[in-house]
């Protein structure tokens, strides 16, 4: 097990706002998407111009937009976060169970969730701290009927430990379906079932991420 050496200095790396901003750089024209709370719910600020992302929220709306602006707020049009939201043309609003048929039915390209913890397989653990009111919301259906789940978090917790962990201990949202993580040190893929390093943020290196990631990986090939 290798363990996070949390007494190194805190690299600054990426704030949430830059996490976003990279994860949305990465959808491709044409996708479906769906966002979790949180860091994920500022993805829509940050996709290309030239790209054509539909955005699916499980409360029924696809095709949502970013935030109307102050002032032109809708409250019967919000995001699975309860905030503002807008509609890009041609959006649809359905009822929850054709919602929740486009999530079960593999409609989705790709679902875009915060996490508590991911481990070195890729499964992912995002909905319940114990002690804590849990809130599953649609997340285990997502992560069981999207094509890709890529995580966007922190890289360590607020008490310095690692998010990235050899096995998750709190309950499971699902086993194995992490397909991609993006922290504010580095970006991983999941390949055959491990984690492979392959960016680190800007200013952080490799020995930054090594030091801050409980988790075993690989890191890939330089280009």
């Amino acid at each position: 097990m290798t363990v996070a050496d949390t007494s190194r200095p805190i690299v600054a790396g990426r704030t949430r706002e830059e996490i976003a901003a990279r994860v949305a750089a990465d959808l491709q024209d044409g996708y479906t998407v769906n966002l979790g709370v949180g860091i994920p719910l500022s993805v829509p600020l940050y996709i290309p111009e030239d790209r054509e992302v539909f955005l699916q929220s499980e409360n029924g709306v696809l095709g949502m937009g970013p935030h109307p602006g102050e002032g032109n707020e809708d409250p019967d049009l919000t995001d699975a976060g309860k905030r503002p939201a807008s509609l890009i043309e041609g959006a649809a609003i359905v009822d929850s169970a054709t919602s929740f048929a486009i999530i079960r039915g593999g409609h989705l390209d790709v679902t875009i969730l915060g996490a508590l913890q991911v481990s070195e397989h890729g499964d992912l653990a995002n909905w319940y701290v114990p002690g804590r009111n849990p809130a599953v919301g649609g997340a285990m259906d997502l992560v069981a009927g999207t094509k890709q789940v890529w995580v966007c978090m922190e890289h360590v917790d607020r008490a310095g430990r690692s998010k990235l962990v050899t096995e998750c201990t709190f309950p499971l949202t699902g086993t194995g379906v992490v397909t991609r993580v993006y922290t504010d040190l580095a970006v991983f893929h999941v390949v055959d079932g491990g984690l492979v390093l392959t960016e680190c943020a800007p200013g952080v290196t490799p020995d930054d991420v090594r030091a801050r990631t409980a988790a075993a990986y690989t890191e890939a090939p330089a280009s």
